[in-house]
């Protein structure tokens, strides 16, 4: 069996996240099945992560393992994209490691969220409307204080199969594109369900004015989801990059 590295993005406004469920479509059920139409052999996908309901990504990876040889993968991409539905898109298929996987090998991975302060019909699928101005420089000081921290279980959503909710945050900050929009980025060597949302939330909380550091700090300590703010909506989210060494 050889392995491949398949790399892709998808709107996720008409999926039920990433991971295949019972209740409802998902991005992983519909590119097994396209992959094991073409290569005419059962095929398992497993992505680098879980995206929820309503997220999007602009780089999701996954493997897949694949019996025969010689597979031509520019000719993969080109008959995915032609088999795919018009909101999933395939960038490349590329041999690795046997060893390699998707989601224990990648070394960090990097969200975008991304809010607005306008009405517009043209943003309102891909941003947060916000209906006050967010103090971007008290949000951006509350952003140090998330690397601080390890365990960010109070931004975790509950009874999830994970053996820890330790995760070390490499960056994340906010930053103003013109005047009504703002993008919220952060790097993790991994995320918890729900975590990115629930930190968004709780940061648009200091946004407002309503939340300091130590405040945040409580929030971060108490490790209990419900003392953090609400999350953010999904539909604002996207996962951005997946990073792996270079000797995968």
């Amino acid at each position: 069996m050889n392995r491949y590295f398949i790399t892709l993005s998808y709107n996720g406004k008409n999926y039920v996240g990433w991971q295949i469920q019972p209740n409802g479509v998902s991005v992983q059920q519909v590119l097994q099945d396209a992959l094991s139409t073409i290569l005419r052999e059962p095929i398992e996908v497993v992505g680098a992560g879980r995206t929820d309901a309503g997220v999007h990504a602009r780089k999701m990876v996954a493997h897949f393992d694949f019996s025969g040889n010689n597979l031509d993968k520019k000719e993969l991409v080109r008959k995915l994209n032609s088999f795919l539905p018009k909101d999933i898109a395939i960038h490349e298929v590329f041999e690795v490691k046997p060893d390699a996987h998707a989601r224990f090998s990648a070394a960090s991975r990097t969200y975008k969220y991304y809010l607005t302060t306008e009405k517009d019909p043209f943003l309102h699928d891909f941003n947060y409307q916000v209906f006050f101005e967010p103090d971007i420089d008290t949000m951006n000081s509350l952003c140090s204080v998330l690397k601080e921290y390890r365990d960010f279980t109070s931004f975790s959503k509950l009874h999830t199969d994970v053996k820890t909710n330790n995760c070390h945050i490499h960056e994340a900050y906010w930053e103003q594109d013109g005047t009504t929009r703002f993008i919220f980025t952060i790097t993790a060597d991994r995320f918890l369900r729900n975590m990115v949302r629930a930190i968004v939330g709780t940061l648009l909380e200091a946004g407002r004015g309503k939340l300091d550091e130590r405040g945040l700090r409580r929030i971060i300590e108490a490790q209990n989801r419900s003392v953090a703010g609400d999350s953010a909506p999904g539909h604002a989210l996207f996962l951005h990059d997946v990073i792996y060494p270079d000797d995968i």
